[in-house]
């Protein structure tokens, strides 16, 4: 069973964005998908309680009588939505039951350094040296010198580069109806669609 976690220290960064439209990819595909949220603002959350009932369903963890979250029965792929600042036993235990590792990275030199400390942490962690790391570009201009530095630095690390999504406002509306790009006309969205191809064939690949 895949389980993809969406990680970053700095808040605001679009693990939320990337979580939710990686659930509503999968869901299309027919996978029963349980989109966890381990964040205290459970923006992923909200999003699932927005989504319409007519669309493919997306679960949520269960809480079992001994208080551990678990995924519901069937369940087949696992993503999940992550704190600012995961660090500590609580960075184990995410990480730990992971085999897909999603880091969203803005064109900010804060995104920047706070990316590579994040990453330059799970490298030093043996048992996660197994771990399948993909980067994405987040809100990114493409004419910007921004932009540019952020090429720079993603390419000078030993992980894939799967995309760079560009600033729209399509995102924050589909956030607001619990929507994501495949529930949606793709003439719409055919853009955006373009840059997710490697992102997804990258979650999809055994």
């Amino acid at each position: 069973m895949p389980v993809l976690v969406v990680a970053n220290p700095k808040g605001g960064a679009g693990k939320s964005t990337l979580s939710t439209q990686m659930a509503g990819y999968w869901a299309w595909r027919g996978h029963k998908v349980m989109l966890g949220d381990a964040d205290r603002q459970q923006s992923s959350r909200l999003w699932l309680s927005l989504r319409p009932a007519s669309l493919p369903e997306i679960g949520s963890w269960k809480i079992g009588s001994d208080g551990v979250a678990r995924p519901p029965q069937g369940t087949s792929h696992v993503i999940i939505d992550t704190p600012a600042g995961l660090h500590g036993r609580r960075f184990d235990e995410v990480l730990g039951a992971a085999d897909r590792l999603l880091v969203p990275v803005q064109a900010s030199v804060f995104d920047i350094y706070a990316a590579k400390d994040f990453l330059d942490r799970v490298a030093e962690q043996r048992k996660l040296k197994d771990l399948r790391i993909g980067l994405v570009g987040v809100r990114v201009d493409e004419r910007t010198r921004a932009a540019e530095q952020l090429r720079e630095f993603l390419r000078a690390l030993p992980y894939p580069t799967l995309g760079m999504l560009r600033p729209t406002t399509n995102y924050a509306h589909m956030a607001a109806h619990g929507l994501t790009l495949w529930d949606l006309r793709p003439a719409q969205v055919e853009r955006d669609l373009q840059q997710w191809q490697a992102i997804t064939a990258w979650a999809d690949a055994p």
